[in-house]
């Protein structure tokens, strides 16, 4: 701990004297967003970069612990989605004066809730479209459209993201998956944070297993 300092998961400004970033979880008011503790934006709403997540149509905006959340990032939820079975996408229900009735849910193309995993950085200005999975310690390049489900610790970026490249190979991958140092107390990934920020991969990768051996065992 710096100066004494713990982290504290319920405190909104996460550095002294700055209030352009917050963690999210404490500041949310909305049932249907779900964010897990140290997640941050680089803004000072969050609240703001959900659109469109109407009540009526059910889905949930879930985020992990320790994401990363650039400023300018929106998450457009489901209520964007406009009926694209018939002859027009026009609204006419939404609009006073036009003689519609709400259309079924299951014409509308609602693609249930939108996740995003543990320890996800999302780059300034990126797009998270309706029912996206994003798994943890995945990156979304700056001003990406992400439109499919991302694979964990992988790499996209573009309008429509692409896969750029894996972050690591299926072992790291996969030990890190098993770790999952985001679920472990302050105190703990305080003791952690010179493996986790080591850049010497094959020590990090040797010291997780020795990590992973010890929680089996």
């Amino acid at each position: 701990m710096m100066n004494d300092i713990k982290p504290d998961p319920d405190s909104v400004y996460p550095i002294k004297g700055y209030d352009k970033e917050i963690y999210i979880k404490p500041t949310i008011t909305n049932p249907n967003i779900i964010v897990g503790d140290f997640s941050y934006i680089a803004d000072s709403d969050f609240e703001s970069h959900v659109t469109h997540l109407y009540d009526w149509n059910g889905d949930k905006l879930i985020i992990g612990k320790f994401c990363q959340i650039a400023s300018g990032v929106e998450f457009v939820m489901n209520g964007a989605n406009h009926q694209m079975n018939a002859a027009t996408t026009y609204p006419f229900y939404t609009l006073e004066g036009w003689n519609m009735e709400p259309p079924d849910k299951t014409d509308l193309p609602i693609k249930g809730d939108t996740v995003i995993g543990n320890d996800v950085w999302i780059g300034q200005n990126a797009v998270i479209l309706p029912g996206v999975h994003i798994g943890d310690g995945a990156i979304i390049g700056a001003n990406s459209v992400v439109g499919s489900d991302v694979a964990p610790y992988t790499i996209v970026a573009g309008n429509p993201a692409k896969v750029l490249r894996r972050r690591f190979d299926d072992e790291m991958t996969g030990l890190l998956l098993s770790f999952k140092w985001w679920d472990k107390s302050v105190d703990e990934i305080n003791r952690l944070i010179p493996l986790l920020t080591c850049n010497d991969l094959e020590k990090v990768r040797e010291k997780l297993k020795a990590e992973c051996s010890k929680c089996s065992g």
